[in-house]
C-alpha cells in the first residue's frame, strides 16, 4: 500500500524483509503526537525518532525468528483505554492482518491486559507488547539454569496480570466440598495461586543462587582478582569487545540480546595485573521492571565490580539516547552517573566517516578526569591498548606503592608478589639485591609490609 502522511493521524506501512518461520508477523510503533513533559531535561525517550523506535523494535522481533511482513508507525492524539490505539486504525490493522495472513501483531509499546484481550478479539491473532517480547527472547537466549529461573520468574510475573484475556473459561467456578458443594474457586484464582506457589519455589532457588554467586565473589576477594564488568545497550558490541580481550569465543553478533547469561573470563593487563572480565545481560529501553529484579543476582556481579565499562555504540544515531537507558539502570542498582569505577568505552569507530570521527576524538579529549571516555573498534582491536591503560590507571588509584629489597634467590618470595600485588618493575641494584616496585590495595599493602618487613 500507498505510504500516507503520519500527520494526518494514520497507519503508514512499508514492507519489510522477511525473517524466520516462527510466525508471520506486524508491527505496530504507536507514537503520541505530544510526549508527556518530563521536566527541564528531555528524556530518553525525546531523544529517538519515531522511525529508530520502529527499527529497534522490527531487530527485537526478528530476534526470535519472527517473519516481519509489514511494520509501521502509528501516531495518536491520544492513548484509548479499551484499545490503546483508535478504531480506526484497529479496523485498517484488522485489514492487514487477515490480508497478509498475519498470525501475531507486535505493540511496541506496554499494553494492559484488556487491551491485548479487545485487540486480540478484533483481530484474531495473539498481540504481544514489548514486555512480552523482550521476555520471549530472553527465554530463548537463557542458556543456564540460573538464566532460566530468572526468565521463568519474570514470565509468571507478567502473565499472572493477563490472566484475564484467557477468556470465560477463567469464569467458570470449581464445586466445593460436601454434597451440595459451594461456590468453590474460580479457575481464575486457581491458576493466581498455581502461579503463586511457582514464583515462590523459583525465589526460593534464586535465593540459593544468590548465596552460590556470594561465595564465589568472596573466593575471588581472597585470591584477589579486581573485577572489571562490561555493560551497555544491546548491540554495543559488549560481547565483541569481551572476545577481543580475553581471546574467547563468545557468541557475538549483529542481533539484539545475542548473548544472555554472564560470562566471566581471566584477563592479564600490560604491567601484570590480572582481572576478571565480566559480559553481562544487555539493556534496552523500557526494560521491565519484573526483569531488572529477577537478574538482580546477576546484576550483583555489576555492583560489585571494581571496573564499570560502560559500552556505548557510538555509531549508532540514538547512541545519546541508549546511554540515558544504561544510566537509568544503573542508577537502578544505586550505581551513579559519577561513580569512579565507571568508564565510558565508546565502540565501532571503525564506522565513523573521518568527519565525525575527529569531531569525537576531539569531545572524548576534553571529558573530565572522572568521566573518561576512551575510543575503540572491538572489530578490529584499535584503540585497546589505550582502553587497558586507563582500566589499570582507575585501578590504580587509592593503591599504595612500595619499594621492596629481595634477597635474588627468594624465588618464592617474589612468586607470592606476583600472586597478592601488581610488580610494577624489577631489577638489580648496585647492592646486588633484587629492587622490586609493586603497588597493591591498602588491605594487600599491609601484607606486603608484614610479610617483607617494609
Amino acid at each position: 500500500m500507498e505510504p500516507r502522511q503520519r500527520d494526518q493521524g494514520v497507519l503508514t506501512l512499508e514492507p519489510a524483509q522477511a525473517g524466520g518461520a516462527t510466525g508471520r508477523a506486524i508491527i505496530v510503533e504507536p507514537w503520541l503526537k505530544q510526549a508527556p513533559a518530563r521536566g527541564p531535561t528531555r528524556g530518553a525517550a525525546e531523544l529517538r525518532t519515531p522511525e529508530a523506535r520502529l527499527e529497534e523494535a522490527v531487530g527485537l522481533a526478528r530476534a526470535i525468528d519472527l517473519n516481519v511482513v509489514q511494520a509501521g508507525l502509528v501516531t495518536l492524539n491520544e492513548i484509548r483505554p479499551a484499545t490503546y490505539i483508535g478504531k480506526g486504525k484497529v479496523d485498517e490493522i484488522a485489514g492487514l492482518v487477515k490480508s497478509l495472513e498475519a498470525g501475531i501483531v507486535v505493540m511496541d509499546c506496554p499494553v494492559s491486559p484488556v487491551q491485548q484481550r479487545n485487540l486480540e478479539k478484533a483481530w484474531g491473532a495473539k498481540v504481544i507488547d514489548r514486555t512480552g517480547l523482550i521476555l520471549e527472547i530472553f527465554g530463548r537466549r537463557a542458556r543456564t539454569r540460573e538464566g532460566a529461573l530468572q526468565v521463568e520468574h519474570a514470565h509468571l510475573a507478567y502473565q499472572k496480570g493477563r490472566l484475564v484475556r484467557s477468556w470465560t473459561h477463567l469464569e467458570r467456578q470449581r464445586g466445593g466440598h460436601g454434597f451440595l458443594g459451594g461456590p468453590g474457586e474460580t479457575q481464575i484464582e486457581a491458576d493466581r495461586r498455581a502461579i503463586d506457589e511457582r514464583i515462590a519455589r523459583i525465589e526460593d532457588e534464586l535465593e540459593k543462587v544468590k548465596r552460590t554467586r556470594k561465595l564465589h565473589r568472596d573466593s575471588r576477594k581472597r585470591v584477589p582478582y579486581p573485577i572489571v564488568a562490561l555493560v551497555g545497550y544491546t548491540n554495543a558490541g559488549k560481547s565483541t569487545l569481551f572476545n577481543r580481550m580475553t581471546a574467547a569465543t563468545v557468541l557475538s553478533a549483529d542481533m539484539l540480546f545475542a548473548t544472555l547469561d554472564p560470562t566471566l573470563r581471566a584477563v592479564e593487563l600490560p604491567h601484570g595485573m590480572k582481572v576478571i572480565l565480566s559480559d553481562t545481560v544487555g539493556f534496552i529501553s523500557d526494560l521491565p521492571t519484573m526483569l531488572v529484579a529477577a537478574f538482580r543476582a546477576t546484576l550483583e556481579e555489576v555492583i560489585e565490580a571494581d571496573i564499570i565499562l560502560h559500552v556505548r555504540d557510538i555509531s549508532h544515531e540514538d547512541a545519546e539516547a541508549q546511554s540515558q537507558d544504561v544510566a537509568k539502570v544503573l542508577g537502578e542498582l544505586g550505581i551513579e552517573a559519577n561513580d569512579r569505577r565507571l568508564i565510558e568505552v565508546w565502540n565501532k569507530i571503525d564506522r565513523l566517516d573521518a568527519e565525525t570521527r575527529a569531531r569525537l576524538t576531539n569531545l572524548a579529549q576534553r571529558q573530565p578526569a572522572e568521566r573518561s571516555s576512551v575510543m575503540v573498534s572491538a572489530a578490529s582491536g584499535e584503540g585497546l591498548d589505550q582502553l587497558t591503560a586507563a582500566i589499570e590507571t582507575r585501578l590504580g588509584e587509592g593503591r599504595q606503592t612500595l619499594a621492596l629489597s629481595l634477597d635474588p634467590a627468594d624465588g618464592a618470595g617474589l612468586s607470592w608478589l606476583y600472586r597478592h600485588a601488581e610488580v610494577l618493575s624489577k631489577e638489580m641494584d648496585e647492592a646486588g639485591r633484587l629492587a622490586v616496585t609493586v603497588r597493591a590495595d591498602p588491605d594487600k599493602a599491609a601484607r606486603v609490609r608484614a610479610k617483607f618487613g617494609v
